[in-house]
């Protein structure tokens, strides 16, 4: 890969901290102003400079009516995001609609049957996984914000499109760079860049010898009968990233932050592994990785009382929703004995995400193999407590722990 920066130059915290905004008591806000308007004008957590629609927008706080504009396709579109992520992706899956979408999701959705998942777990995931805390059970102690849980899934993502293994730690560096674009325009556009020209290499390769990958899948594939171009498997390509790696990696940090913060919690489920499947839907709902999704008005319409005009964007508050106490009593308590799964963090309707079932498969296999491996597993206490913050993306930007040195 091109300019490929060598391990120690890169450490993710001076990258992903730009994505990590620290605003503080961002459940706080939102909170109060889900009591006062579970649809409003502006944006509770971070003050818009005019509250009039055509500015500021709205945000959507309460859960029934998040779920009505994520299932809504006749009212609400995704194709904003065509202005947000369509500059350093292309056209994607995110502002895809009607048969388009169908087509396009068609096309990736067997990647995540439950058989070749069963495959990744036992040949990919697992591999992954312990190959990473072998670099540090033997020492006693590890920022697993660092060194594991940032690792694991981009590992991942690259293994199954089927990287060179040279190039995993500029992968990792590219795939937040190119989601900076959200902060920093010149920074995103130039890793889109860069990733178009090195996927491009390896797609010409595919195309004369394929390998039993992602990249090759996507080569030999058809949309209509016709094979799909470069542009269009660089936009699946540049999707995957954020989409397998950002959620995994934050909601599995969320969800140790929770386990380790409350130790008799987390000793429950090393001697009780079923506890581990609601924990981990726990830990979507309390913290969800990536905290809002953005619609437009398709045409004039009304939602929580207030008339929203065509054209007019919408924030929609997973965060908020999924702490909605009309939906979850005592909704700020992690609580991995809830009955009601049902949250919002995967979104709903026809964009639900793709990637569900490797994302809770890859947690799952991660925190499996942390128990089992690392013995008192705890918090350093010579170090700052963890901390979940950010606005649009939330994890913890360090995890310091201790255990017995295996």
């Amino acid at each position: 890969m091109t300019n490929r920066a060598p391990l120690e130059e890169f450490d993710p915290a001076k990258l992903h901290d730009g994505l990590l905004m620290a605003v503080e008591n961002v459940h706080e806000k939102l909170r109060v102003a889900r009591e006062k308007h579970r649809v409003m004008v502006g944006n509770p957590v971070i003050q818009t400079p005019a509250q009039n629609l055509d500015m500021a927008g709205v945000t959507v706080l309460g859960y029934d009516e998040c779920q009505t504009v994520l299932t809504d396709s006749d009212r609400f579109s995704s194709s904003i995001y065509e202005n947000i992520m369509g500059p350093v992706m292309g056209k994607t899956l995110l502002e895809q609609e009607g048969d388009e979408h169908r087509a396009s999701r068609a096309l990736v959705s067997p990647l995540f049957r439950a058989k070749l998942l069963e495959r990744w777990r036992t040949e990919l995931v697992e591999v992954v996984v312990h190959e990473l805390i072998d670099r540090f059970a033997s020492r006693g102690k590890a920022d697993l914000a660092r060194e594991f849980t940032f690792a694991f899934p981009v590992q991942v993502i690259a293994r199954l499109m089927g990287l060179p293994r040279e190039d995993y730690i500029r992968f990792q560096q590219l795939s937040i760079e190119l989601l900076s674009v959200v902060y920093n325009w010149d920074i995103g556009m130039a890793a889109s860049a860069t990733l178009k020209e090195y996927f491009g290499e390896i797609l010409a390769e595919r195309r004369r010898d394929p390998q039993d990958d992602l990249i090759s899948t996507l080569a030999e594939s058809e949309i209509d009968g016709e094979r799909l171009s470069d542009e269009e498997i660089f936009a699946f390509l540049l999707l995957i990233l954020p989409a397998g790696v950002e959620t995994t990696y934050r909601a599995s940090g969320n969800l140790l932050v929770a386990m380790l913060t409350e130790p008799s919690l987390l000793e429950t489920v090393r001697t009780d592994r079923a506890m581990l499947r609601g924990s981990i839907e726990e830990a979507l709902r309390w913290e969800p990785p990536i905290s809002t999704v953005v619609r437009v008005a398709k045409k004039d319409c009304e939602l929580g009382g207030i008339k929203i005009p065509k054209g007019t964007n919408l924030s929609v508050s997973v965060a908020a929703a999924n702490r909605d106490p009309a939906h979850y009593p005592d909704p700020d308590r992690f609580d991995p004995t809830r009955k009601n799964f049902a949250h919002l963090t995967f979104g709903a309707g026809p964009h639900v995400c793709l990637g569900m079932p490797l994302a809770r498969m890859e947690t799952t296999v991660a925190i499996n193999a942390l128990l089992d491996r690392l013995h008192d597993l705890r918090l350093d206490p010579a170090a700052p407590a963890p901390v979940i913050k950010g606005v649009a993306f939330r994890s913890p930007a360090a995890l310091p722990v201790k255990f017995t040195p295996a």
